[in-house]
């Protein structure tokens, strides 16, 4: 099974750090963001796809060709957008479901593997400001239905992560324009509108950091696991 990560963006919201440092080389507690991710894929992990394009080379660097044996391929991309990121992959998978993680995360080994136990599906988590979030509204078979970026009133309590477990037909969907940028987030719309995509409830996941702030925050979960903070923008509760 492959897995596709994100990560060409420039981290603009966590300057000064990303002047000279691709947010997925980051440290935290003195280990890069993107080895947090690789360490917490499975066994069932066999091809690691990772998109770049600022400071690209530095991440190619870090890792070389390879994870504990794992073939790592990247891919250059030259357009802007995390919608026209996703889309150079195409050509590298063929009718299959794969894992998806956006570069900015630090995911929960366990919830990775609660994610893949579902053909399809998408990490959630309940959220303190659900108007920053993406909101997942589900079925009555319990499978989500829609999901609506930042909307300013919401009846759900379930809000998205940047894990998710799709197939290659996420690829016939086209990302929407919005405020200037073409986002994945509205091609995964599109595609959980038409597929059986289920909700898996995330446990004590760190998440993803925008801000020098959210990195300190970050830094102290992992230390403290039951450390909670209100976060700016999409934080994040416990579930129950």
């Amino acid at each position: 099974m492959k897995a596709v990560i994100l990560a060409a963006g420039e981290g603009q919201r966590m300057r000064p750090l990303t002047l000279k440092t691709p947010k997925p080389l980051l440290k935290v507690n003195g280990k890069a963001v993107i080895d947090y991710i690789l360490e917490s894929f499975p066994p069932e992990i066999d091809e690691i796809i990772i998109v770049i394009r600022y400071l690209g080379v530095m991440i190619k660097k870090h890792l070389g060709i390879s994870y504990h044996g794992v073939k790592i391929r990247y891919i250059s991309s030259r357009t802007k957008g995390t919608g026209p990121d996703f889309m150079t992959t195409k050509k590298y998978l063929s009718d299959e479901r794969f894992l998806f993680i956006y570069g900015d995360e630090i995911p929960n080994p366990a919830d990775i593997k609660n994610c893949l136990k579902k053909d399809l599906s998408i990490l959630i988590f309940k959220p303190k400001n659900p108007s920053a979030c993406g909101m997942a509204y589900l079925r009555k078979n319990g499978t989500i239905k829609k999901i609506i970026e930042k909307p300013k009133r919401t009846t759900s309590r379930l809000a998205v992560d940047g894990v998710m477990v799709l197939n290659t037909d996420i690829y016939k969907r086209k990302p929407a324009l919005t405020k200037g940028e073409y986002y994945f987030s509205s091609m995964v719309d599109l595609f959980v509108r038409d597929h059986k995509v289920f909700p898996v409830r995330s446990k004590n996941f760190i998440g993803d950091f925008t801000t020098p702030a959210d990195l300190v925050r970050v830094e102290k979960a992992l230390i403290f696991p039951h450390f909670r903070e209100q976060r700016h923008g999409c934080s994040r509760l416990e579930f129950p």
